[in-house]
């Protein structure tokens, strides 16, 4: 029996045209995923590296499910490693990226921030993503009743730190 050898010239030309396609998307979803775009650049670019290497496997199932599934796998990886804080006597000096958003992105992605690495993760799944409970469930590796009780306690979570637009009004006629 003799395998047949796909052409390397076309296996890279179709990995080269599914990342500059997927790049923008899945650079968004790793930012959201992580909270800062330069880890999420270094995640990504770390992922696709991965997925070269598996390309001649994955490119002809659903690439963009299985590039998802590393950058999860991958930022749950990094937090274990560099979850131990680093004291120092005075902070860095550094401008802040997210100055430029106006007043109710800045509230959303910092109240998005305060969620656990799960939640944050089920929240972008199920609203940027826009997954299904059950395939939420599949990329994140665990049960639906799982997805649901984190979402559930993100959704609580985040009413409590974003006010309502309306409630604010009702309350000032008030």
């Amino acid at each position: 029996m003799t395998k047949e050898v796909a052409d390397p010239a076309s296996s890279n030309a179709s990995y080269a045209s599914f990342v500059a396609e997927a790049w923008p998307r899945h650079l968004q979803f790793a930012t959201l995923l992580i909270g800062d775009r330069q880890r999420a650049e270094d995640l990504l670019q770390e992922c696709l590296v991965k997925l070269y290497v598996r390309w001649r496997k994955v490119g002809h199932g659903d690439p963009h499910a299985y590039l998802r599934r590393m950058l999860i796998n991958g930022n749950v990886s990094r937090w274990r490693r560099f979850r131990r804080e680093t004291l120092t006597a005075e902070p860095p000096d550094r401008v802040d990226p997210h100055a430029g958003l106006d007043g109710a992105r800045q509230d959303l992605r910092a109240a998005l921030m305060t969620l656990s690495r799960q939640q944050r993760a089920v929240i972008v799944l199920r609203y940027y993503v826009d997954l299904t409970e059950r395939q939420a469930a599949a990329e994140l590796g665990c049960s639906v009743s799982a997805v649901k009780t984190q979402h559930s306690r993100a959704m609580t979570k985040l009413r409590d730190l974003i006010p309502h637009p309306r409630a604010t009004t009702l309350e000032a006629v008030k």
